[in-house]
């Protein structure tokens, strides 16, 4: 009878040694900071300038991808945080972009516009309801049957929303309009910690004080030196932000980020993140582009200064961090959207005599639309084109009894002829694309119910135009590298340039909080976990 008891007893120890060695392994928190076109080549170009706590951290103790890539083309910022956040591509998640066409009533949409839900602290209506897979924080929320705390704090909506998910507690970004830091009602209530930061801290307010200028003012680094044009560019710069385009020129430029830490610090002091033994997530947006999205070459200066307080940004929410959950508590993951904006416009093109040139979007649909009508009748059969995409009229295809095959396939054969196009693809050729081709590419990018019927391929140099672009569009971007880190305290640090798909960051995660990776995901986890860490969970 005693040894039956006695091996009761530890068999009972056991169970919970391994169970408190797995709750000991979980992250208490963990923060999931994703920062627009931040470059690998670019946070190198500026390393001598950081201090110790931001990117020299993560270079020296995290584990450093350093050729981190999206596996589909034409990623934007929308696009990059739907894709990390859900651990799958626009194919599946469905958020091919920013805006996209809506086939019901061919005008643009944006991505997280919901009339639905009433903004709180603005009048943007949004949700995710456009998201069609879960995320990250969506599934966090199932597996602790909504213990979990989960929060977006980000510059700009698209983004807040995106990486919060369905199921979350709330998204916050900055209004365009008065700068408030503004959510929507989708997730609930504007919590009250974030109400007594607009009382007290509002950033429509102090903007009217705030002046950008260089962090050091005589440093210049080896790429700022290459890359200013003038001994203007060399002495530094100045903005103030004023005027209807004020708060879109702050989210632009360096000091955003602080502000994001500001709002980050009032959400740690003044929620419950963090506090008990249920893992929390916080997803946390930063900002990495040149001033106002101008070419490198015309604020070098900006550029750099932007590294530089990024790198201050990251420290200071490590540390903000670590002092609610501890050291050892928190698990830390650094990336990029995995885009950036052109260095370079036509007109320094043909300066330097490279071939370039535009390709109107407008004339195009056009000739199609007269070339279509000579052989299957008058009519007009491109609806409508955005973003190299031509949306058919597939009711009037079918009124007329017109194979779309035929239609397709006439189209492409006249498109492919047009001068500046490398390659058309229709939407029956991209269903059937096998994943290693740059088809295959473009089809992970593309998604039936959003992308056009027929998408245009351009050379390298050239540029998109028409009244359906929003800007004069590059065709596409050479090879960047872009970094990925995990830090934390069971990551084993290396610094590995194997490249690696943006997919894996959400089972990555899900595996580091004992959770089921997001519906869309088919990628396995990396291994991060340090050995002493495996062993341990295998005993």
């Amino acid at each position: 009878m005693n040894r039956s008891r006695l091996l009761t007893s530890l068999v009972v120890l056991m169970a919970l040694m391994s169970a408190e060695a797995q709750a000991s392994d979980t992250p208490r928190l963990v923060v999931n900071i994703l920062v627009d076109q931040l470059r690998t080549d670019y946070m190198e170009a500026f390393s001598s300038l950081y201090g110790e706590g931001g990117f020299r951290r993560l270079m020296n103790e995290a584990r450093f991808y350093a050729d981190a890539q999206h596996p589909f083309r034409g990623a934007d910022r929308a696009s990059a945080a739907a894709t990390q956040a859900t651990g799958t591509t626009p194919s599946d998640h469905g958020i091919v972009g920013l805006t996209w066409l809506s086939r019901a009533t061919l005008q643009p949409l944006f991505c997280v516009d919901d009339a639905r839900y009433k903004g709180l602290q603005t009048t943007e209506r949004s949700s995710a309801a456009h998201l069609l897979t879960t995320t990250l924080s969506d599934e966090l929320e199932q597996a602790t049957g909504r213990r979990a705390v989960v929060y977006s704090i980000c510059p700009e909506r698209d983004m807040a929303v995106l990486l919060a998910g369905h199921a979350a507690d709330g998204a916050f970004w900055i209004d365009d309009q008065t700068g408030s830091w503004c959510g929507t009602s989708y997730y609930g209530d504007y919590p009250g910690w974030a109400a007594v930061y607009e009382r007290m801290e509002p950033l429509g307010t102090r903007l009217r004080r705030l002046e950008w200028t260089p962090r050091y003012e005589g440093a210049v680094s080896s790429f700022h030196q290459f890359h200013s044009a003038s001994a203007e560019q060399k002495k530094g710069f100045s903005h103030k932000f004023a005027g209807d385009r004020r708060i879109r020129l702050f989210k632009q430029s360096a000091l955003v980020n602080d502000e994001v830490c500001r709002f980050l610090q009032r959400c740690l002091d003044g929620s419950v993140v963090g506090r008990d033994y249920v893992p929390d997530l916080l997803n946390i947006g930063l900002y990495a582009a040149n001033f106002d999205h101008r070419p490198v070459a015309d604020s070098p200066a900006e550029l750099q200064d932007t590294y530089v307080k990024l790198d201050s940004a990251l420290s200071r929410i490590f540390t903000s961090v670590e002092r609610v959950v501890g050291r050892g508590s928190a698990l830390f993951v650094v990336s990029s959207t995995g885009y950036a904006d052109a260095d370079t416009d036509g007109r320094q093109l043909e300066a330097l005599n490279i071939p370039t040139g535009q390709f109107d979007m407008d004339k195009a649909s056009m000739l199609l639309n007269m070339y279509l009508g000579a052989i299957f009748g008058q009519a007009q059969y491109v609806e409508a084109t955005r973003g190299g995409q031509f949306y058919l009229d597939r009711k009037l295809i079918e009124k007329q009894q017109l194979k779309l095959a035929d239609v397709l396939a006439r189209s492409e054969e006249f498109l492919a002829q047009m001068t500046g196009v490398r390659e058309v693809y229709t939407s029956q050729r991209l269903i059937l694309a096998r994943q290693d081709t740059d088809a295959g590419c473009l089809r992970a990018g593309w998604n039936a119910s959003a992308s056009g019927d027929i998408l245009v391929s351009l050379l390298p140099g050239w540029r998109l135009t028409g009244s359906n672009q929003t800007e004069s569009q590059p065709a596409g971007q050479p090879y960047i590298s872009y970094p990925l880190f995990f830090l934390g305290p069971t990551i084993s640090p290396a610094h590995l340039t194997t490249p690696v798909s943006t997919t894996v960051v959400a089972p990555t995660l899900a595996r580091c909080l004992h959770i089921r990776a997001p519906n869309g995901s088919r990628e396995a986890p990396l291994e991060v976990k340090s050995e002493k860490v495996k062993s341990e969970q295998s005993k």
